[in-house]
């Protein structure tokens, strides 16, 4: 993989998002990757437990903006709609794996990355961490089954307000509110991780499969129907004007001026 990194070691797969030159943002080669990489550990019965971490000062900004102003000035709309499916389709994934999946985050945690922490079942953040719902900056709305994940672990009302403001949640807020398992400064972070891993060894396979498969059938199984939606309004977004001002001017490192078109 080109994209990614991809280790086995014991009973845990890791996959380490691995484009720090771009701040690890989601083109559409890296999100097929992680699928692929989602699909080889659970199908093998050696992986007991998967590990999303990332490469670089940024865990990931989410959809890669160069890309996207590369698509915006080529009016290419279909590969923007095609990462929006990807993403969505990786935390949809995350949540039907019949094992559990830990995510390790530091530095930004933002767009489609910060809804994939929400998927994850085990979030373990730095102190320096911080999730941002960027998505309203460059006149999109959330992405990777955000509001779906956002509203079920936090509230309607909280999932609205980041969504709206795009405000960043500090790693303390974000444990507060229950996003994040555990908060540690950045060198404890390996161990805090083998603390977890060693109290989920003692556990059931079995039992984190059915437990797994309870929480989807209870807050999950309209996914496919959320989806849809997601994909349908994103694709809408990518092709006004205020979403073609957003990406432009982060590009110019300016303040976007929507226009509501």
């Amino acid at each position: 993989m080109e994209h990614i990194i991809y280790q086995l070691e014991d009973d845990l797969a890791t996959l380490t998002l691995n484009r720090p030159e771009v701040a690890n943002g989601f083109h559409i080669p890296m999100c097929e990757e992680i699928l692929e990489a989602l699909t080889l550990a659970q199908e093998d019965p050696a992986v007991h437990f998967i590990l999303i971490n990332a490469n670089g000062k940024v865990f990931s900004i989410g959809g890669d903006l160069v890309e996207m102003k590369r698509a915006v000035d080529e009016d290419d709309i279909p590969s923007l709609t095609k990462i929006a499916e990807l993403v969505n389709t990786i935390s949809y994934k995350i949540k039907q794996i019949g094992k559990p999946v830990l995510m390790e985050v530091d530095g930004a945690v933002a767009g489609a990355a910060a809804n994939m922490a929400v998927a994850a079942d085990f979030c373990l953040s730095t102190d320096k961490a911080k999730f941002i719902q960027a998505f309203v900056g460059v006149g999109l709305a959330p992405d990777a089954g955000g509001i779906h994940l956002l509203s079920r672990s936090i509230g309607v009302t909280r999932a609205t307000q980041l969504a709206m403001t795009g405000e960043a949640l500090t790693a303390e807020k974000a444990l507060e509110w229950g996003l994040v398992y555990r908060v540690c400064e950045a060198d404890k972070l390996e161990k805090t991780r083998e603390q977890l891993l060693k109290k989920l060894r003692r556990g059931s396979a079995n039992s984190y499969a059915a437990i797994k498969k309870l929480v989807w059938e209870s807050q999950f199984k309209d996914w496919q129907d959320y989806a849809a939606l997601e994909l349908n309004l994103q694709e809408s977004l990518a092709q006004t004007e205020d979403f073609k001002e957003g990406i432009r001017a982060h590009s110019e490192r300016r303040r976007s001026k929507f226009t509501g078109k």
